[in-house]
């Protein structure tokens, strides 16, 4: 039994099909099946049910491939204790970004790290923070950007800024004329909110839980993207909150429709998280300084109050 053998089992597993495990894998396609079969003889079990479409696991093979993927990540483990001792920063690094946080914070950050890291492999993953925890804790990727605090034992959450929340109110809503906005002002029934999953969503409705209750509107708005509800609020259908770095590329006219919250401004923590047992840490040291170094001024740091990404 070798590792690749146990690598290409599960290529097969994901892509249900030998040609497309094949091409992931770099392989032909009868160098793969040749050590599938070699490895079911030498285990002198049956883990693939080849009449199926598309081909499956059998119940021997399943279990087969959870243990491969424990050897495999625990493989990985003593090249990165190797790179640790020789102070090498290089590899594959898995990274994982919330949506909310992947199209504005990676482009201030991106080029210039791939730039003085030419020899790490970054693989980005957008997924939502309920992945983001259990891919961590499985070992499937190895750090994460994602709004804290989560409150996960043995997760291990680096702060990299705050940044505010701000309401986005169309001249025709009768909160358009504050200066400032308060938590107070807010009305959940009026907001325009994420799809559940995000956890800005979340964060929204904990923020607006010490609000007044009103009269409900008869519609309900979600959206999976805050360009949609941008739109929709200048339609005049609500109003909705946005994170700050979502605000300086919005047309002139629409960043007249931006009103600042009174400090401490709510704002949510974003941060660098990782498991406890993670050992790629020169590789997260140098990600944290980074990303540190080109976001550092662009949000606030100070006056600004927590907003639980979880939501209560």
């Amino acid at each position: 039994m070798t590792l690749t053998q146990l690598q290409y089992l599960v290529a097969l597993s994901k892509h249900q099909n030998f040609t497309a495990a094949a091409e992931h894998c770099f392989v032909t396609q009868p160098t793969l099946s040749m050590q599938i079969l070699k490895l079911e003889d030498e285990l002198n079990l049956k883990l693939i049910n080849r009449s199926t479409t598309p081909i499956s696991l059998t119940s021997a093979g399943k279990k087969i491939v959870r243990q491969a993927k424990i050897i495999l990540r625990e493989a990985d483990r003593v090249k990165d204790i190797a790179n640790q001792e020789i102070d090498y920063v290089g590899g594959e690094f898995r990274l994982g970004v919330i949506p909310t946080i992947m199209p504005t914070l990676l482009p201030s950050f991106l080029a210039s790290f791939s730039k003085k890291y030419p020899e790490v492999k970054l693989i980005l993953k957008e997924i939502n923070t309920s992945q983001i925890i259990r891919e961590l804790h499985e070992g499937q990727i190895d750090a994460a950007i994602a709004a804290t605090p989560l409150h996960e034992k043995k997760i291990i959450e680096i702060p990299l800024y705050y940044e505010p929340f701000v309401a986005y109110i169309p001249k025709k809503h009768k909160l358009s004329s504050k200066k400032l906005i308060d938590a107070n002002d807010l009305n959940l029934s009026e907001v325009l909110l994420l799809q559940e999953g995000h956890c800005f969503r979340d964060g929204v409705i904990n923020l607006c839980k010490a609000s007044s209750a009103e009269e409900a509107n008869s519609f309900s708005i979600e959206s999976g993207s805050f360009e949609t509800l941008i739109q929709l609020c200048d339609k005049g259908l609500g109003m909705t909150l946005l994170p700050y770095l979502h605000t300086p590329n919005l047309k002139k006219k629409q960043r007249q429709n931006l009103i600042q919250f009174s400090a401490p401004a709510p704002a949510r923590e974003v941060s660098l998280i990782h498991h406890k047992s993670e050992l790629k840490m020169k590789l997260i040291k140098a990600l944290e300084k980074e990303i540190k170094t080109k976001i550092k001024g662009a949000v606030h740091l100070k006056d600004v109050q927590i907003i639980s990404p979880l939501l209560k």
